[in-house]
């Protein structure tokens, strides 16, 4: 029989491809990301999960609870001796995971172990022994350091400025999302401008020469990527304080430069605190107690103190009135 001959064999049909669903910390990562947690904060939940995974001989946690998430936390205090802080975080990271990952119920964890909650006095120096610190510094690190002691702000605020929040003419600096996700106003002191602007000159030659070669694009915060395609090459958004190298981003896959590390300016504090033959225990943080004290003592309100300092509650900007004890009235009866 003539004619067109017909293929009895249907085509193959391809199966649908199967969506791989990603890794428990994975998924993690993304939901944070995606509420905008902080950097750290996604870093230590993640560590926690892991710990309790572990200590739990690798069980999948959709097949642990209540019990197990006491067991762990009962078992941090108790020989670890971790402090309270340091506890509840790790308590909220297993049950961020809980809660928005498995989308299971715990219900309330009882009988736990609580840490003895031991409030210590925030480490604040003198105008004078800042001075002698200031003597041993040099460079960016002291340029950032007096913006920690001038403006109040924390090591990683600093760390992150970027420049287009660098406000010279109404000397005021944005600090953007601070700790709570807040963003606020705090004073760009007069003594820094001179030098800030001439390490910001130094810092868009650097910029200019990066772009050139092919670089130069900074790391945009949230989605202003696809926003704004450019502007993480322009010289606005890019870091203060960028590093001296470029690293390779795991997110984006962008060789970019970042800011500063941390731990840069923390040796260098360390070092200049030594040879300044201090003998308080100071940080990187002292700077910023120092300054809400020094301008309690300069007769700056609370309130005040507290919108620059970003605090929500007026409670925490109260612990720098124990430097103070002009309230008590009390004279040492050797005097």
């Amino acid at each position: 029989m003539h004619g067109i001959k017909q293929n009895i064999f249907p085509a193959a049909v391809n199966p649908p491809q199967q969506q791989v669903k990603p890794k428990l910390l994975d998924q993690v990562r993304n939901v944070m990301r995606v509420n905008h947690y902080s950097k750290k904060t996604e870093e230590a939940y993640i560590s926690w999960i892991k710990r309790f995974i572990l200590f739990h001989n690798k069980r999948h946690p959709i097949d642990m609870g209540a019990e197990e998430i006491k067991s762990f936390i009962n078992n941090l205090v108790t020989n670890y001796h971790v402090s309270s802080a340091t506890q509840n975080q790790a308590l909220q990271g297993i049950l961020f995971l809980y809660k928005n990952i498995l989308n299971k119920d715990v219900g309330w964890i009882e009988n736990i172990k609580h840490s003895t909650r031991v409030k210590h006095l925030p480490v604040v120096l003198s105008k004078r022994e800042v001075a002698r610190v200031f003597d041993n510094l040099e460079g960016t690190n002291k340029l950032i350091v007096s913006l920690l002691y001038g403006s109040g702000l924390r090591l990683s605020e600093a760390l992150k400025l970027r420049i287009k929040d660098i406000d010279f003419d109404y000397k005021q600096i944005l600090v953007r999302d601070g700790k709570g996700e807040k963003d606020r106003h705090t004073i760009l002191p007069d003594s820094v401008i001179s030098e800030l602007k001439k390490h910001l000159n130094k810092v868009y030659l650097k910029h200019k020469d990066d772009l050139k070669n092919g670089k130069g694009e900074t790391i945009l915060p949230y989605a202003l990527k696809k926003k704004y395609p450019n502007a993480g090459k322009e010289f606005g958004w890019q870091y203060a304080f960028p590093a001296d190298k470029f690293i390779k981003d795991n997110d984006s896959g962008l060789i970019t430069r970042w800011h500063i590390h941390e731990s840069t300016v923390q040796r260098a504090v360390k070092d200049a605190v030594r040879k300044a033959g201090l003998t308080k225990s100071a940080s990187p943080h002292t700077f910023r107690h120092s300054f809400a004290t020094h301008l309690l003592e300069n007769g700056y309100d609370i309130r005040t103190i507290q919108e620059l300092l970003g605090h929500n509650s007026i409670k925490t900007t109260m612990i720098y009135t124990h430097v103070l004890n002009r309230g008590l009235g009390v004279k040492s009866p050797l005097d």
